[in-house]
């Protein structure tokens, strides 16, 4: 007998760019500290500040914000050598990212920076995703210097704040969702932004590619297969639609 069955969907994956603008990050208690700070520029009581917070917690998403009003330039904290210090202070402003990976750090350089930002009023802000006395340095007035610097620190997302951006990932995508399947993610999957985007996106694909809505579900048997806490229950809607 011939099959009739639809073909299953081709899902090519075209991952969408993190969206980094001003009116697409979500103030919630987790990071309000760290968004008054950028809000507050450019009356900073200083030149060098350190934002600080957990992987995916969105300290490249404000650090870009300030960048924007700012005119800054980024840079990450290994780029920034004695080969180049006097070029990257030359625009005005500068974001340098993971300041606390050593790898490929050149300490000294980026103690001549943060040198050269304080006499000439320079502003520099800094991300980090450890506490400053984590973060391996071998140069003592560095460690020092970092340590004096006033910054913010985000704190991991919290429901309200996970359940936004789930809201906006999706919205982003132009999926309409259910608050049941918002619920079910966010109390499953770990705090982080990041994680967050890659687990829409793997939900996106997965319903594409069998042609189904999103339920919930179907977004449980998605965690389970990415390894996400929580088992998938049993389908009692009828979800298979074309």
């Amino acid at each position: 007998m011939r099959d009739t069955a639809p073909p299953k969907q081709l899902a090519f994956d075209l991952p969408l760019d993190p969206r980094y603008g001003a009116e697409d990050f979500l103030v919630s208690p987790s990071n309000e500290e760290a968004y008054a700070l950028i809000e507050a520029w450019p009356d900073w009581p200083d030149t060098v500040f350190l934002l600080r917070g957990p992987a995916g917690s969105g300290k490249s998403h404000l650090a870009s914000i300030w960048a924007t009003r700012a005119q800054a330039w980024t840079v990450s904290a290994s780029e920034v050598n004695d080969t180049n210090v006097a070029h990257l202070i030359s625009n005005g402003a500068l974001v340098v990212e993971d300041v606390d990976r050593e790898a490929g750090r050149d300490e000294a350089a980026l103690f001549h920076l943060l040198n050269l930002a304080r006499e000439r009023r320079f502003p520099v802000l800094l991300t980090a995703s450890a506490p400053v006395d984590a973060f391996g340095l071998r140069v003592a007035d560095l460690r020092s210097r970092l340590r004096l610097a006033p910054g913010a620190e985000i704190g991991p997302p919290d429901d309200a704040l996970m359940k936004a951006v789930i809201v906006k990932l999706f919205a982003d995508r132009q999926l309409g969702i259910d608050t049941s399947v918002v619920d079910a993610l966010a109390l499953r999957i770990d705090r982080s932004l990041a994680r967050a985007r890659e687990v829409v996106a793997e939900l996106d694909r997965d319903a594409l590619g069998r042609r189904r809505r999103i339920t919930r579900p179907l977004a449980l048997a998605v965690l389970d297969r990415l390894g996400e806490a929580g088992a998938p229950e049993e389908d009692t809607e009828d979800d298979a639609e074309a």
